[in-house]
């Protein structure tokens, strides 16, 4: 298998009055593998996003009630839709590890990557911690005598070192935890689908009005959110320009369905109020309901409902790595961060501060907070992505691209709008969070302006145009 050799610039450039121009480039050793095959990215994207259907989407109903969140759930599968398909055409036209902090440096520059590269690591290592929670959580429920946040720090731990052991070792556990945790969510419908009532369901289903429709929108989002970390792993893939948008399409078709039938099937099973605050459980408290705590199948269901977690939190520390490996080694993050083992040809010093963060985080905040803060990261990200998709239309229209977004310019426009609301809905109803967000975005442009690195300047591949010459 051929090997794909990262490669960035640390030459002086110098331009040439006479005939054009002359660069010396120094090309570092590290090298990423290439073996990701299409069962490989189903897999990683079903699994960095199956979490959202065992815990956290249910917080939707405590602020809208069931139809509010169907609603707000209906309107965010129309988003990610279109902005799958539109992202598509990024992640095969662009295969960066840096996702769209590629994607945009390439479309706005240094700024533009700047901002869409914090969004993108706001993104996924704060999804992190919000899974290992769960995690946490769903363990405690099965044995009350094992604490939530100690038993978090060893799932951090344990995966932490499964993640540096290879990334096709990782990959193919991807694939054996997805299928565990996509059978578990159709068990689940199978056993909870007698035992639904529509009473149950359209019992209060609108307590807020509109206004708790606009409010549900993040954790609507939550459904869905990190699929995009499959662009992640880009320069892993084998012949990406083919297989991306078999990973992604089918990844997508699988989560929708999920989504909407686990929502809707637990919704109808008691008053949903239940469920709606302070409980990351919700999918083993639904069966024991249906079928009494004391039944086995209930205990085996919660047992079992640990692979779902599991995969995201495998997926999450996965993406949120490479999202740093990309970015320190483009200079925007500290340079040791951009370190491959030599043994396992994996971003081990980015997986370990990754794992490190998600450790912090745990500590303080509550699950609700942290899925915001990650959920405000993800859609600045899908602002800055089909912000670039547009630029780059227009600023490159021979860039080759595999995959081309359908209904041009329909697709990226609707995804644009659709994530301009949920970012005003978000800033409107968790003005705290945000402003958290917003400032550690404004100390980290202070910050990047200071070292001058706004002057510089990147010639990385597919960072920008060919025959571009920078200056460093």
């Amino acid at each position: 298998m051929a090997d794909f050799e990262i490669s960035h610039s640390l030459s002086n450039l110098r331009r040439n009055n006479t005939a054009g121009c002359k660069s010396m480039t120094e090309k570092s050793t590290e090298h990423l593998k290439r073996v990701l095959k299409p069962i490989h990215l189903w897999a990683i994207a079903v699994g960095l996003v199956i979490s959202g259907e065992y815990f956290g989407w249910n917080y939707g109903w405590g602020v809208s009630g069931t139809i509010g969140f169907l609603i707000a759930t209906l309107i965010i599968t129309v988003m990610y839709i279109t902005f799958i398909f539109s992202y598509t055409e990024l992640t095969t036209a662009i295969p960066h590890a840096g996702g769209a902090f590629a994607y945009a440096y390439r479309a706005m520059g240094p700024f533009g990557g700047l901002i869409a590269g914090y969004a993108t690591l706001v993104d996924f290592l704060f999804a992190t911690p919000a899974i290992a929670a769960a995690l946490g959580s769903y363990l405690h429920f099965l044995y009350p005598q094992i604490p939530i946040i100690p038993s978090a720090m060893v799932f951090n731990l344990i995966f932490v070192i499964i993640n540096i052991s290879g990334i096709k070792e990782s990959a193919t556990f991807s694939v054996f935890i997805t299928i565990l945790a996509v059978g578990e969510l159709l068990l689940f419908m199978g056993v909870v689908g007698p035992h639904f009532k529509m009473a149950n369901y359209l019992a209060h289903p609108m307590p807020f009005g509109w206004g708790g429709v606009f409010a549900a929108l993040p954790f609507a989002v939550w459904f869905y959110l990190a699929i995009e970390g499959v662009a992640m792993v880009a320069e892993e893939v084998k012949e990406p320009k083919k297989n991306i948008p078999k990973g992604y399409i089918s990844g997508l078709a699988t989560l929708i369905f999920l989504a909407l039938g686990v929502m809707i099937l637990t919704g109808g099973i008691t008053d949903w109020r239940v469920f709606s605050k302070n409980m990351d459980y919700p999918l083993p408290e639904a069966i024991a309901i249906a079928l009494g705590k004391a039944n086995g199948l209930t205990k085996i269901f919660a047992s079992i409902g640990l692979f779902g977690l599991i995969a995201s939190f495998h997926g999450t520390i996965l993406a949120s790595s490479r999202q740093v490996f990309a970015m320190a080694r483009s200079g925007y993050l500290p340079r040791f961060l951009s370190g491959v083992s030599h043994r396992f040809k994996t971003p081990h010093w980015a997986i370990i501060v990754a794992g490190l963060i998600s450790c912090l985080a745990l500590l303080s905040g509550k699950t609700d907070q942290i899925i915001v803060l990650s959920v405000l990261g993800a859609i600045v990200m899908y602002l800055m992505s089909m912000a670039s998709l547009f630029i780059l239309r227009k600023k490159e229209p021979n860039l080759e691209r595999p995959f081309a977004s359908p209904f041009y310019p329909v697709f990226p426009a609707v995804a644009l709008f659709i994530s301009g609301i949920c970012l005003f809905a978000i800033m409107y109803y968790n003005f705290y969070i945000s402003l958290i967000f917003f400032a550690g975005l404004a100390a980290v442009i202070a910050i990047f302006m200071m070292m001058g690195k706004h002057k510089v300047r990147l010639t990385e591949e597919n960072m920008v145009e060919p025959g571009f010459v920078g200056v460093n």
